[in-house]
């Protein structure tokens, strides 16, 4: 079993018992469903950097990254150095995140979230946008073709962008929805976790223009932005870069600069 096949085995699990805590109906009625979303499509093309940093404690990967500095110290400091937004890991049993740190966030910046979650129930999609998500992540891998076409509409209903990873020509092919507006390629290798940014350049020419195209994992210069910049990427999910710093804004403030 693979480590994406573990943790959406145990995802569903854990929906399900969500469900019974925590009706639809409650997450519904929590203040920040009715909020109107801010578009992270948007702010990536109308951006000078693209750059969407995010707060990560720690990965089944390379186990803790940072856990000692506080989250909105993390997500101002993101903010005041100009990211075009802010992806909020939400997982808890591998990653070290929660809900609670999505409407953290949320409370302490005004520029776009995304909800990064391994997203297998509609449900969770509402919670997305009860605890003020901005965006969600889909992921290709873990998601029938059926399942991507109904999520993303979904998302769409809600008010809610959607970024769709793929990691491959063959998850891209079923990823090509209208409902979906950012289109990420992970250069992470699932299975073996090894990264190259090779992964993005081969996919990008087979992604439609009308998607904002995004390069995931293994950025961590001004090199390999400028290069895939070359190749229409727009947007950049940085995460391990910024966080393995004692002051993840001031890394990521100062990495801008240099942009």
């Amino acid at each position: 079993m693979t480590i994406l096949e573990k943790i959406t085995a145990y995802k569903r699990k854990e929906v399900e018992a969500k469900k019974e805590a925590f009706p639809l109906s409650i997450i519904e009625s929590l203040p920040y469903y009715e909020r109107d979303c801010i578009s992270m499509a948007h702010s990536i093309r109308n951006s000078n950097t693209g750059i969407i940093a995010e707060h990560k404690r720690r990965s089944p990967s390379k186990s803790v990254i940072n856990d000692k500095v506080l989250l909105p110290e993390v997500v101002k400091g993101y903010e005041n150095a100009g990211v075009s937004a802010i992806s909020i890991l939400t997982d808890t049993k591998f990653f070290g995140g929660s809900l609670e740190d999505l409407v953290l966030a949320r409370h302490s910046v005004s520029i776009p979230l995304l909800r990064k979650e391994f997203i297998v129930d509609p449900y969770q999609i509402h919670e997305a946008k009860a605890h003020g998500a901005d965006a969600i992540l889909l992921i290709a891998a873990c998601l029938s073709e059926e399942e991507l076409k109904s999520f993303s509409a979904l998302a769409k209903e809600l008010g809610l962008d959607v970024l769709l990873e793929v990691h491959n020509e063959v998850e891209l092919n079923k990823s090509l929805h209208p409902t979906v507006d950012l289109l990420g390629v992970n250069n992470r290798n699932l299975k073996t976790f090894e990264v190259s940014l090779d992964t993005s350049k081969a996919l990008s020419e087979k992604i439609p223009n009308e998607f904002v195209k995004v390069s995931e994992s293994g950025i961590s210069s001004l090199k390999a932005i400028n290069e895939l910049r070359q190749y229409g990427f727009q947007g950049f999910l940085m995460g391990e870069y910024f966080m393995k710093s004692d002051h993840p804004g001031n890394k990521a403030k100062e990495f801008i600069d240099h942009l």
